[in-house]
Protein backbone atom coordinates (compact mmCIF):
# COMPACT_ATOMS: atom_id res chain seq x y z
CA UNK A 1 0.00 0.00 0.00
CA UNK A 2 1.79 3.16 -1.11
CA UNK A 3 1.65 6.15 1.21
CA UNK A 4 -0.60 8.54 -0.62
CA UNK A 5 1.30 11.65 0.64
CA UNK A 6 4.11 13.76 -0.70
CA UNK A 7 7.11 13.42 1.61
CA UNK A 8 7.84 16.84 3.23
CA UNK A 9 11.44 18.14 3.43
CA UNK A 10 11.50 18.43 7.20
CA UNK A 11 10.07 14.92 7.72
CA UNK A 12 11.02 13.38 10.98
CA UNK A 13 9.48 9.91 10.65
CA UNK A 14 6.60 7.98 9.12
CA UNK A 15 4.16 5.55 10.71
CA UNK A 16 1.37 3.09 9.63
CA UNK A 17 -1.64 2.23 11.68
CA UNK A 18 -5.03 0.58 11.17
CA UNK A 19 -8.30 1.38 12.82
CA UNK A 20 -10.32 -1.04 14.89
CA UNK A 21 -14.07 -1.32 14.38
CA UNK A 22 -14.53 1.06 17.35
CA UNK A 23 -12.21 3.61 15.68
CA UNK A 24 -9.25 3.22 18.05
CA UNK A 25 -5.84 3.08 16.28
CA UNK A 26 -3.32 0.21 16.30
CA UNK A 27 0.22 1.20 15.20
CA UNK A 28 2.05 -1.46 13.28
CA UNK A 29 5.17 0.09 11.63
CA UNK A 30 7.64 3.03 12.18
CA UNK A 31 10.47 4.42 10.03
CA UNK A 32 12.85 7.34 10.96
CA UNK A 33 13.85 9.69 8.18
CA UNK A 34 17.17 10.51 9.80
CA UNK A 35 18.36 7.18 11.17
CA UNK A 36 16.91 5.17 8.26
CA UNK A 37 15.79 2.57 10.75
CA UNK A 38 12.51 0.55 10.67
CA UNK A 39 10.60 -0.73 13.64
CA UNK A 40 7.48 -2.96 13.68
CA UNK A 41 5.09 -2.87 16.56
CA UNK A 42 4.34 -6.01 18.52
CA UNK A 43 1.04 -6.86 16.84
CA UNK A 44 0.63 -10.67 16.75
CA UNK A 45 -1.54 -10.86 13.65
CA UNK A 46 1.12 -9.02 11.61
CA UNK A 47 4.21 -10.64 13.00
CA UNK A 48 6.71 -11.29 10.20
CA UNK A 49 4.18 -10.20 7.58
CA UNK A 50 5.05 -6.49 7.21
CA UNK A 51 7.63 -4.61 5.16
CA UNK A 52 8.04 -0.78 5.05
CA UNK A 53 10.10 0.67 2.23
CA UNK A 54 12.07 3.96 2.13
CA UNK A 55 9.19 5.72 0.36
CA UNK A 56 6.91 4.50 3.12
CA UNK A 57 5.12 1.90 1.05
CA UNK A 58 3.71 -0.79 3.34
CA UNK A 59 3.60 -4.42 2.12
CA UNK A 60 1.58 -7.18 3.83
CA UNK A 61 2.34 -10.78 2.88
CA UNK A 62 0.04 -13.81 3.10
CA UNK A 63 -3.16 -11.83 2.96
CA UNK A 64 -5.99 -12.80 5.29
CA UNK A 65 -9.66 -11.96 5.54
CA UNK A 66 -8.77 -10.00 8.71
CA UNK A 67 -6.61 -7.69 6.60
CA UNK A 68 -9.79 -6.08 5.29
CA UNK A 69 -9.37 -2.81 7.29
CA UNK A 70 -8.80 0.94 7.03
CA UNK A 71 -5.04 1.55 7.05
CA UNK A 72 -3.56 5.06 7.54
CA UNK A 73 -0.13 6.36 6.47
CA UNK A 74 1.17 9.11 8.83
CA UNK A 75 4.07 11.47 8.00
CA UNK A 76 5.25 13.61 10.95
CA UNK A 77 7.24 16.87 10.85
CA UNK A 78 8.22 19.15 13.73
CA UNK A 79 5.13 21.20 13.44
CA UNK A 80 2.54 18.95 11.66
CA UNK A 81 1.13 15.45 11.08
CA UNK A 82 -0.09 14.36 7.65
CA UNK A 83 -2.44 11.35 7.22
CA UNK A 84 -3.65 9.40 4.15
CA UNK A 85 -6.04 6.42 4.57
CA UNK A 86 -6.22 3.25 2.38
CA UNK A 87 -9.15 0.89 2.60
CA UNK A 88 -8.16 -2.76 1.86
CA UNK A 89 -10.69 -5.24 0.42
CA UNK A 90 -9.84 -8.99 0.44
CA UNK A 91 -11.36 -11.51 -2.05
CA UNK A 92 -11.33 -15.34 -2.17
CA UNK A 93 -12.51 -17.22 -5.29
CA UNK A 94 -14.87 -20.02 -4.29
CA UNK A 95 -14.27 -23.64 -5.24
CA UNK A 96 -15.90 -25.04 -8.38
CA UNK A 97 -19.52 -25.87 -7.54
CA UNK A 98 -20.44 -29.54 -7.32
CA UNK A 99 -23.80 -31.29 -7.45
CA UNK A 100 -24.00 -33.76 -4.54
CA UNK A 101 -26.66 -35.90 -2.90
CA UNK A 102 -28.01 -36.57 -6.38
CA UNK A 103 -31.29 -38.42 -6.63
CA UNK A 104 -30.91 -41.90 -8.18
CA UNK A 105 -33.90 -41.10 -10.41
CA UNK A 106 -36.69 -38.60 -10.91
CA UNK A 107 -40.36 -39.46 -11.34
CA UNK A 108 -42.80 -37.69 -13.57
CA UNK A 109 -45.59 -35.80 -11.83
CA UNK A 110 -43.74 -35.95 -8.49
CA UNK A 111 -41.84 -33.10 -6.83
CA UNK A 112 -38.59 -34.67 -5.74
CA UNK A 113 -35.23 -33.40 -4.50
CA UNK A 114 -32.81 -33.47 -7.39
CA UNK A 115 -29.65 -32.65 -5.42
CA UNK A 116 -27.52 -30.03 -3.65
CA UNK A 117 -25.17 -27.60 -5.36
CA UNK A 118 -22.24 -26.73 -3.06
CA UNK A 119 -19.47 -24.15 -3.48
CA UNK A 120 -16.90 -23.70 -0.69
CA UNK A 121 -14.32 -21.18 0.64
CA UNK A 122 -15.64 -17.96 -0.85
CA UNK A 123 -15.10 -14.42 0.28
CA UNK A 124 -17.27 -12.58 0.13
CA UNK A 125 -20.19 -14.97 -0.22
CA UNK A 126 -21.77 -15.64 -3.63
CA UNK A 127 -25.03 -16.76 -5.22
CA UNK A 128 -25.93 -20.14 -6.79
CA UNK A 129 -28.10 -20.62 -9.88
CA UNK A 130 -29.52 -23.88 -11.29
CA UNK A 131 -29.81 -24.58 -15.03
CA UNK A 132 -31.72 -27.14 -17.13
CA UNK A 133 -30.12 -27.63 -20.53
CA UNK A 134 -28.42 -24.24 -20.19
CA UNK A 135 -31.57 -22.35 -19.16
CA UNK A 136 -31.74 -20.87 -15.65
CA UNK A 137 -34.44 -22.34 -13.43
CA UNK A 138 -36.73 -19.91 -11.66
CA UNK A 139 -38.81 -20.83 -8.62
CA UNK A 140 -42.26 -22.15 -9.57
CA UNK A 141 -44.64 -23.49 -6.99
CA UNK A 142 -44.97 -27.26 -7.16
CA UNK A 143 -42.46 -27.52 -10.02
CA UNK A 144 -39.18 -25.80 -9.05
CA UNK A 145 -38.31 -25.22 -5.40
CA UNK A 146 -34.95 -23.60 -4.50
CA UNK A 147 -33.53 -23.48 -0.97
CA UNK A 148 -30.32 -21.43 -0.49
CA UNK A 149 -28.03 -21.53 2.57
CA UNK A 150 -24.61 -20.06 3.41
CA UNK A 151 -22.25 -20.72 6.27
CA UNK A 152 -19.07 -18.93 7.39
CA UNK A 153 -16.14 -20.77 8.88
CA UNK A 154 -15.37 -19.03 12.20
CA UNK A 155 -11.66 -19.67 11.78
CA UNK A 156 -11.08 -18.86 8.12
CA UNK A 157 -14.10 -16.54 7.79
CA UNK A 158 -14.72 -18.14 4.38
CA UNK A 159 -18.25 -18.87 3.16
CA UNK A 160 -19.77 -22.13 1.97
CA UNK A 161 -22.92 -21.76 -0.20
CA UNK A 162 -25.46 -24.54 -0.66
CA UNK A 163 -28.53 -24.56 -2.94
CA UNK A 164 -31.02 -27.45 -2.87
CA UNK A 165 -33.29 -28.09 -5.88
CA UNK A 166 -36.63 -29.86 -5.75
CA UNK A 167 -37.96 -30.59 -9.23
CA UNK A 168 -41.04 -32.15 -10.84
CA UNK A 169 -39.75 -34.00 -13.90
CA UNK A 170 -41.51 -34.75 -17.18
CA UNK A 171 -40.66 -37.12 -20.03
CA UNK A 172 -39.10 -34.08 -21.74
CA UNK A 173 -36.34 -34.21 -19.11
CA UNK A 174 -35.02 -37.53 -20.43
CA UNK A 175 -31.31 -37.11 -21.18
CA UNK A 176 -31.47 -33.41 -20.30
CA UNK A 177 -28.35 -32.05 -18.51
CA UNK A 178 -28.69 -30.15 -15.23
CA UNK A 179 -25.95 -27.80 -14.00
CA UNK A 180 -25.42 -25.13 -11.36
CA UNK A 181 -23.05 -22.17 -11.11
CA UNK A 182 -21.74 -19.84 -8.41
CA UNK A 183 -21.57 -16.09 -8.98
CA UNK A 184 -19.09 -14.13 -6.83
CA UNK A 185 -17.23 -10.81 -6.83
CA UNK A 186 -13.49 -10.43 -7.32
CA UNK A 187 -11.05 -7.53 -7.65
CA UNK A 188 -12.07 -7.06 -11.29
CA UNK A 189 -15.80 -7.48 -10.81
CA UNK A 190 -18.41 -10.21 -11.02
CA UNK A 191 -17.30 -13.77 -11.87
CA UNK A 192 -19.13 -17.07 -12.51
CA UNK A 193 -17.90 -20.66 -12.12
CA UNK A 194 -20.07 -23.52 -13.55
CA UNK A 195 -20.38 -27.12 -12.32
CA UNK A 196 -20.19 -30.36 -14.30
CA UNK A 197 -23.35 -31.62 -15.99
CA UNK A 198 -25.61 -34.18 -14.30
CA UNK A 199 -28.13 -36.34 -16.17
CA UNK A 200 -30.88 -38.12 -14.26
CA UNK A 201 -32.84 -41.28 -14.98
CA UNK A 202 -36.47 -40.28 -15.44
CA UNK A 203 -39.10 -42.74 -14.27
CA UNK A 204 -42.49 -42.64 -15.96
CA UNK A 205 -45.44 -45.06 -16.05
CA UNK A 206 -46.23 -47.44 -18.92
CA UNK A 207 -48.71 -45.98 -21.37
CA UNK A 208 -48.58 -48.70 -24.02
CA UNK A 209 -47.69 -52.40 -24.20
CA UNK A 210 -46.47 -54.36 -27.23
CA UNK A 211 -46.11 -58.09 -27.85
CA UNK A 212 -43.41 -59.74 -29.95
CA UNK A 213 -42.46 -63.23 -31.12
CA UNK A 214 -38.77 -63.96 -30.49
CA UNK A 215 -36.64 -64.77 -32.25
CA UNK A 216 -38.47 -63.07 -35.08
CA UNK A 217 -39.46 -65.63 -37.73
CA UNK A 218 -41.14 -65.11 -41.06
CA UNK A 219 -42.98 -68.41 -40.61
CA UNK A 220 -43.58 -70.83 -37.74
CA UNK A 221 -44.03 -74.55 -38.36
CA UNK A 222 -45.21 -77.45 -36.29
CA UNK A 223 -42.57 -78.57 -33.81
CA UNK A 224 -41.13 -75.09 -33.31
CA UNK A 225 -40.90 -73.32 -29.96
CA UNK A 226 -42.66 -69.96 -29.67
CA UNK A 227 -41.45 -67.34 -27.18
CA UNK A 228 -43.75 -64.38 -26.61
CA UNK A 229 -42.25 -61.18 -25.23
CA UNK A 230 -44.38 -58.43 -23.75
CA UNK A 231 -42.94 -54.94 -23.40
CA UNK A 232 -44.17 -51.79 -21.69
CA UNK A 233 -42.93 -48.34 -22.72
CA UNK A 234 -42.55 -47.15 -19.13
CA UNK A 235 -39.33 -46.56 -17.21
CA UNK A 236 -38.41 -48.78 -15.54
CA UNK A 237 -40.17 -51.31 -17.79
CA UNK A 238 -42.72 -53.55 -16.04
CA UNK A 239 -41.42 -56.99 -15.10
CA UNK A 240 -44.68 -58.98 -14.92
CA UNK A 241 -47.53 -59.40 -17.39
CA UNK A 242 -50.62 -61.46 -18.06
CA UNK A 243 -50.49 -63.61 -21.21
CA UNK A 244 -53.70 -64.72 -22.90
CA UNK A 245 -53.60 -67.79 -25.17
CA UNK A 246 -56.17 -68.49 -27.91
CA UNK A 247 -59.39 -69.82 -26.44
CA UNK A 248 -58.30 -69.20 -22.83
CA UNK A 249 -60.09 -66.27 -21.13
CA UNK A 250 -57.88 -66.39 -18.03
CA UNK A 251 -54.46 -64.80 -18.29
CA UNK A 252 -51.25 -66.56 -17.32
CA UNK A 253 -49.03 -64.54 -15.00
CA UNK A 254 -45.42 -64.53 -16.09
CA UNK A 255 -42.32 -62.41 -16.50
CA UNK A 256 -42.01 -60.43 -19.72
CA UNK A 257 -41.54 -63.68 -21.70
CA UNK A 258 -43.69 -66.79 -22.11
CA UNK A 259 -42.62 -69.87 -24.11
CA UNK A 260 -44.71 -72.54 -25.84
CA UNK A 261 -42.80 -75.66 -26.88
CA UNK A 262 -43.40 -78.07 -29.76
CA UNK A 263 -46.43 -76.18 -31.08
CA UNK A 264 -49.08 -77.85 -33.24
CA UNK A 265 -51.41 -76.44 -35.87
CA UNK A 266 -54.12 -75.83 -33.27
CA UNK A 267 -51.84 -73.19 -31.72
CA UNK A 268 -52.77 -70.84 -34.58
CA UNK A 269 -54.62 -67.80 -33.27
CA UNK A 270 -54.40 -64.42 -31.50
CA UNK A 271 -52.04 -64.04 -28.53
CA UNK A 272 -52.42 -61.14 -26.08
CA UNK A 273 -50.70 -59.63 -23.07
CA UNK A 274 -51.47 -56.88 -20.56
CA UNK A 275 -50.12 -55.28 -17.41
CA UNK A 276 -50.95 -56.94 -14.11
CA UNK A 277 -52.58 -53.82 -12.67
CA UNK A 278 -53.92 -52.38 -15.94
CA UNK A 279 -55.74 -55.22 -17.68
CA UNK A 280 -57.38 -52.83 -20.11
CA UNK A 281 -54.00 -52.01 -21.66
CA UNK A 282 -53.72 -55.00 -24.06
CA UNK A 283 -51.44 -55.84 -26.97
CA UNK A 284 -52.08 -58.71 -29.39
CA UNK A 285 -50.43 -60.52 -32.27
CA UNK A 286 -51.64 -63.20 -34.67
CA UNK A 287 -49.59 -66.38 -35.06
CA UNK A 288 -50.00 -68.98 -37.79
CA UNK A 289 -48.47 -72.40 -37.22
CA UNK A 290 -47.82 -73.89 -40.65
CA UNK A 291 -48.23 -77.61 -41.22
CA UNK A 292 -47.68 -80.10 -44.02
CA UNK A 293 -49.11 -83.62 -44.29
CA UNK A 294 -48.25 -86.14 -46.99
CA UNK A 295 -49.96 -89.48 -47.62
CA UNK A 296 -48.61 -91.90 -50.25
CA UNK A 297 -50.78 -94.87 -51.24
CA UNK A 298 -49.40 -97.44 -51.58
CA UNK A 299 -46.12 -96.92 -49.74
CA UNK A 300 -43.28 -99.03 -48.48
CA UNK A 301 -42.39 -102.16 -50.45
CA UNK A 302 -45.01 -103.38 -52.94
CA UNK A 303 -44.68 -106.48 -55.15
CA UNK A 304 -46.87 -106.78 -58.25
CA UNK A 305 -47.04 -109.09 -61.27
CA UNK A 306 -46.10 -107.90 -64.72
CA UNK A 307 -49.12 -106.58 -66.60
CA UNK A 308 -50.99 -105.65 -63.41
CA UNK A 309 -52.50 -102.21 -62.92
CA UNK A 310 -51.34 -100.14 -59.94
CA UNK A 311 -52.96 -96.81 -59.04
CA UNK A 312 -50.63 -94.51 -57.06
CA UNK A 313 -51.76 -91.39 -55.19
CA UNK A 314 -49.80 -88.78 -53.22
CA UNK A 315 -52.18 -86.63 -51.15
CA UNK A 316 -51.04 -83.29 -49.69
CA UNK A 317 -52.66 -81.32 -46.87
CA UNK A 318 -50.96 -78.04 -45.94
CA UNK A 319 -51.53 -74.59 -44.45
CA UNK A 320 -50.74 -73.05 -47.84
CA UNK A 321 -49.95 -74.17 -51.37
CA UNK A 322 -47.18 -76.76 -51.47
CA UNK A 323 -44.95 -77.96 -54.29
CA UNK A 324 -44.84 -81.68 -55.13
CA UNK A 325 -41.89 -83.47 -56.76
CA UNK A 326 -41.72 -87.11 -57.85
CA UNK A 327 -38.40 -88.94 -58.02
CA UNK A 328 -37.54 -92.39 -59.32
CA UNK A 329 -34.17 -93.79 -58.36
CA UNK A 330 -32.99 -90.22 -57.56
CA UNK A 331 -34.07 -88.91 -60.97
CA UNK A 332 -36.85 -86.33 -61.12
CA UNK A 333 -40.00 -87.34 -63.01
CA UNK A 334 -41.97 -84.96 -65.17
CA UNK A 335 -45.29 -86.14 -63.76
CA UNK A 336 -46.70 -88.46 -61.13
CA UNK A 337 -46.40 -92.16 -62.00
CA UNK A 338 -49.42 -94.14 -63.26
CA UNK A 339 -49.37 -97.84 -64.09
CA UNK A 340 -52.14 -99.39 -66.18
CA UNK A 341 -49.98 -102.37 -67.18
CA UNK A 342 -46.78 -102.83 -65.21
CA UNK A 343 -43.55 -103.58 -67.01
CA UNK A 344 -40.22 -104.62 -65.59
CA UNK A 345 -38.76 -101.16 -66.27
CA UNK A 346 -41.43 -99.70 -63.95
CA UNK A 347 -39.74 -101.31 -60.94
CA UNK A 348 -37.69 -98.98 -58.74
CA UNK A 349 -37.71 -96.67 -55.72
CA UNK A 350 -40.29 -93.89 -56.04
CA UNK A 351 -40.32 -90.85 -53.74
CA UNK A 352 -43.06 -88.24 -53.39
CA UNK A 353 -41.60 -85.09 -51.83
CA UNK A 354 -43.39 -81.88 -50.91
CA UNK A 355 -42.34 -78.59 -49.31
CA UNK A 356 -43.65 -75.16 -48.35
CA UNK A 357 -41.27 -72.75 -50.03
CA UNK A 358 -42.02 -69.87 -47.63
CA UNK A 359 -41.46 -71.99 -44.49
CA UNK A 360 -37.87 -72.98 -43.94
CA UNK A 361 -37.37 -76.62 -43.05
CA UNK A 362 -40.97 -77.73 -43.65
CA UNK A 363 -40.58 -80.75 -45.96
CA UNK A 364 -42.17 -84.19 -46.10
CA UNK A 365 -41.41 -87.27 -48.20
CA UNK A 366 -42.74 -90.80 -48.54
CA UNK A 367 -41.28 -93.62 -50.62
CA UNK A 368 -42.61 -96.60 -52.58
CA UNK A 369 -40.35 -99.49 -53.52
CA UNK A 370 -42.05 -101.20 -56.45
CA UNK A 371 -41.08 -104.75 -57.35
CA UNK A 372 -42.47 -106.18 -60.63
CA UNK A 373 -42.36 -109.99 -60.73
CA UNK A 374 -42.91 -112.26 -63.72
CA UNK A 375 -42.55 -115.92 -64.67
CA UNK A 376 -39.71 -116.70 -67.06
CA UNK A 377 -40.54 -116.23 -70.75
CA UNK A 378 -38.20 -117.81 -73.32
CA UNK A 379 -37.51 -117.15 -76.98
CA UNK A 380 -34.75 -119.01 -78.84
CA UNK A 381 -33.00 -117.88 -82.02
CA UNK A 382 -30.13 -119.24 -84.11
CA UNK A 383 -27.68 -117.73 -86.53
CA UNK A 384 -25.15 -119.41 -88.80
CA UNK A 385 -21.66 -117.98 -89.00
CA UNK A 386 -20.91 -116.55 -92.49
CA UNK A 387 -18.10 -119.11 -92.80
CA UNK A 388 -20.62 -121.91 -92.27
CA UNK A 389 -18.39 -123.57 -89.66
CA UNK A 390 -20.47 -122.76 -86.55
CA UNK A 391 -23.89 -121.73 -85.38
CA UNK A 392 -24.85 -119.33 -82.57
CA UNK A 393 -27.87 -120.28 -80.51
CA UNK A 394 -29.39 -117.55 -78.31
CA UNK A 395 -31.87 -118.05 -75.50
CA UNK A 396 -33.71 -114.77 -74.71
CA UNK A 397 -35.24 -114.78 -71.24
CA UNK A 398 -37.57 -112.28 -69.57
CA UNK A 399 -38.65 -112.48 -65.95
CA UNK A 400 -38.14 -111.28 -62.34
CA UNK A 401 -36.53 -112.29 -60.07
CA UNK A 402 -33.71 -112.96 -62.50
CA UNK A 403 -34.17 -116.46 -63.91
CA UNK A 404 -31.20 -118.81 -64.01
CA UNK A 405 -30.48 -120.25 -67.50
CA UNK A 406 -29.30 -123.80 -68.15
CA UNK A 407 -28.49 -125.42 -71.49
CA UNK A 408 -28.76 -129.13 -72.40
CA UNK A 409 -28.32 -131.17 -75.59
CA UNK A 410 -30.88 -133.86 -76.40
CA UNK A 411 -29.42 -137.36 -76.27
CA UNK A 412 -26.34 -136.68 -74.24
CA UNK A 413 -28.21 -134.68 -71.57
CA UNK A 414 -25.02 -132.81 -70.79
CA UNK A 415 -25.00 -129.28 -69.42
CA UNK A 416 -23.22 -126.70 -71.57
CA UNK A 417 -21.03 -124.46 -69.46
CA UNK A 418 -19.53 -122.42 -72.25
CA UNK A 419 -22.57 -120.13 -72.49
CA UNK A 420 -22.06 -116.34 -72.41
CA UNK A 421 -24.62 -114.07 -70.79
CA UNK A 422 -25.60 -110.45 -71.41
CA UNK A 423 -26.27 -107.92 -68.61
CA UNK A 424 -29.65 -108.22 -66.85
CA UNK A 425 -31.57 -105.03 -67.70
CA UNK A 426 -35.27 -104.28 -67.10
CA UNK A 427 -36.03 -107.96 -66.48
CA UNK A 428 -34.36 -109.19 -69.67
CA UNK A 429 -31.13 -110.85 -70.65
CA UNK A 430 -29.90 -113.63 -72.94
CA UNK A 431 -27.50 -116.54 -72.95
CA UNK A 432 -25.78 -117.72 -76.10
CA UNK A 433 -23.63 -120.66 -77.13
CA UNK A 434 -21.66 -121.36 -80.28
CA UNK A 435 -21.71 -124.96 -81.60
CA UNK A 436 -20.48 -126.86 -84.68
CA UNK A 437 -22.82 -129.92 -84.81
CA UNK A 438 -21.78 -132.81 -87.04
CA UNK A 439 -25.34 -134.12 -86.95
CA UNK A 440 -28.77 -132.77 -86.22
CA UNK A 441 -29.24 -131.92 -82.48
CA UNK A 442 -31.84 -130.41 -80.21
CA UNK A 443 -30.78 -127.69 -77.74
CA UNK A 444 -32.92 -127.08 -74.65
CA UNK A 445 -32.88 -123.78 -72.71
CA UNK A 446 -34.26 -123.95 -69.18
CA UNK A 447 -35.05 -120.70 -67.28
CA UNK A 448 -36.07 -120.85 -63.64
CA UNK A 449 -36.79 -118.31 -60.88
CA UNK A 450 -38.77 -118.43 -57.62
CA UNK A 451 -42.03 -118.29 -59.52
CA UNK A 452 -41.72 -120.98 -62.20
CA UNK A 453 -39.48 -123.16 -64.35
CA UNK A 454 -39.83 -122.71 -68.13
CA UNK A 455 -38.29 -124.90 -70.85
CA UNK A 456 -37.90 -124.34 -74.59
CA UNK A 457 -36.06 -126.34 -77.27
CA UNK A 458 -34.65 -125.64 -80.72
CA UNK A 459 -33.58 -128.18 -83.41
CA UNK A 460 -30.29 -127.36 -85.03
CA UNK A 461 -29.13 -129.11 -88.25
CA UNK A 462 -25.62 -130.23 -88.87
CA UNK A 463 -23.30 -127.56 -90.21
CA UNK A 464 -23.24 -129.38 -93.57
CA UNK A 465 -26.95 -128.73 -94.03
CA UNK A 466 -27.93 -125.12 -94.71
CA UNK A 467 -31.01 -123.86 -92.85
CA UNK A 468 -32.99 -120.67 -92.29
CA UNK A 469 -31.70 -118.50 -89.42
CA UNK A 470 -34.12 -116.81 -87.05
CA UNK A 471 -33.54 -113.12 -86.52
CA UNK A 472 -32.38 -111.91 -83.10
CA UNK A 473 -34.48 -109.57 -81.07
CA UNK A 474 -34.08 -105.99 -82.15
CA UNK A 475 -34.49 -102.75 -80.34
CA UNK A 476 -37.40 -100.44 -80.94
CA UNK A 477 -35.18 -97.70 -82.27
CA UNK A 478 -33.92 -99.91 -85.09
CA UNK A 479 -37.23 -101.69 -85.68
CA UNK A 480 -38.37 -99.27 -88.42
CA UNK A 481 -35.07 -99.61 -90.26
CA UNK A 482 -35.25 -103.41 -90.01
CA UNK A 483 -38.83 -103.40 -91.30
CA UNK A 484 -37.70 -101.48 -94.39
CA UNK A 485 -34.91 -103.97 -94.94
CA UNK A 486 -37.36 -106.86 -94.45
CA UNK A 487 -39.64 -105.46 -97.14
CA UNK A 488 -36.72 -105.33 -99.55
CA UNK A 489 -35.72 -108.89 -98.72
CA UNK A 490 -39.30 -110.14 -99.15
CA UNK A 491 -39.38 -108.54 -102.58
CA UNK A 492 -36.15 -110.23 -103.59
CA UNK A 493 -37.33 -113.61 -102.25
CA UNK A 494 -40.61 -113.36 -104.17
CA UNK A 495 -38.68 -112.57 -107.32
CA UNK A 496 -36.41 -115.56 -106.81
CA UNK A 497 -39.35 -117.87 -106.19
CA UNK A 498 -41.01 -116.79 -109.44
CA UNK A 499 -37.77 -117.41 -111.28
CA UNK A 500 -37.46 -120.86 -109.64
CA UNK A 501 -41.04 -121.69 -110.62
CA UNK A 502 -40.35 -120.87 -114.25
CA UNK A 503 -37.16 -122.93 -114.15
CA UNK A 504 -39.07 -125.90 -112.60
CA UNK A 505 -41.69 -125.88 -115.34
CA UNK A 506 -39.00 -125.84 -117.98
CA UNK A 507 -37.17 -128.70 -116.26
CA UNK A 508 -40.37 -130.80 -115.98
CA UNK A 509 -41.05 -130.42 -119.65
CA UNK A 510 -37.50 -131.43 -120.37
CA UNK A 511 -37.71 -134.56 -118.21
CA UNK A 512 -40.98 -135.63 -119.73
CA UNK A 513 -39.54 -135.58 -123.20
CA UNK A 514 -36.41 -137.42 -122.25
CA UNK A 515 -36.71 -141.26 -122.95
CA UNK A 516 -33.12 -142.28 -122.70
CA UNK A 517 -32.25 -141.52 -119.08
CA UNK A 518 -29.92 -144.16 -117.61
CA UNK A 519 -30.56 -146.18 -114.47
CA UNK A 520 -27.55 -144.54 -112.86
CA UNK A 521 -29.13 -141.15 -113.26
CA UNK A 522 -32.44 -142.48 -111.86
CA UNK A 523 -30.58 -143.76 -108.87
CA UNK A 524 -28.97 -140.38 -108.21
CA UNK A 525 -32.29 -138.68 -108.57
CA UNK A 526 -33.77 -141.11 -106.04
CA UNK A 527 -31.06 -140.27 -103.56
CA UNK A 528 -31.68 -136.58 -104.10
CA UNK A 529 -35.39 -136.97 -103.39
CA UNK A 530 -34.61 -138.82 -100.15
CA UNK A 531 -32.32 -136.03 -99.01
CA UNK A 532 -35.01 -133.47 -99.77
CA UNK A 533 -37.56 -135.42 -97.73
CA UNK A 534 -35.12 -135.72 -94.83
CA UNK A 535 -34.52 -131.99 -94.86
CA UNK A 536 -38.26 -131.27 -95.05
CA UNK A 537 -38.83 -133.53 -92.03
CA UNK A 538 -36.11 -131.70 -90.12
CA UNK A 539 -37.73 -128.36 -90.88
CA UNK A 540 -41.11 -129.62 -89.70
CA UNK A 541 -39.61 -130.89 -86.45
CA UNK A 542 -37.92 -127.53 -85.80
CA UNK A 543 -41.13 -125.76 -86.59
Amino acid sequence: MPCRLDVPQNLMFGKWKYEKPDGSPVFIAFRSSTKKSVQYDDVPEYKDRLSLSENYTLSISNARISDEKRFVCMLVTEDNVFEAPTIVKVFKQPSKPEIVSKAPFLETEQLKKLGDCISKDSYPDGNITWYRSGKALQPLEGVVVLIFKKQMDPVTQLYTMTSSLEYKATKADIQMPFTCSVMYYGPSGQKTVPSEEAIFDIYYPTEQVTIQVVPSKTAIKEGDNITLKCLGNGNPPPEEFLFYLPGQPEGIRSSNTYTLTDVRRNATGDYKCSLIDKKGMIASTAITVHYLDLSLNPSGEVTKQIGDALPVSCTISASRNATVVWMKDNIRLRSSPSFSSLQYQDAGNYVCETALQEVEGLKKRESLTLIVEGKPQIKMTKKTDPSGLSKTIICHVEGFPKPAIQWTITGSGSVINQAKESPYINGRYYSKIIISPEENVTLTCTAENQLERTVNSLNVSAISIPEHDEADEISDENREKVNDQAKLIVGIVVGLLLAALVAGVVYWLYMKKSKTASKHVNKDLGNLEENKKLEENNHKTEA
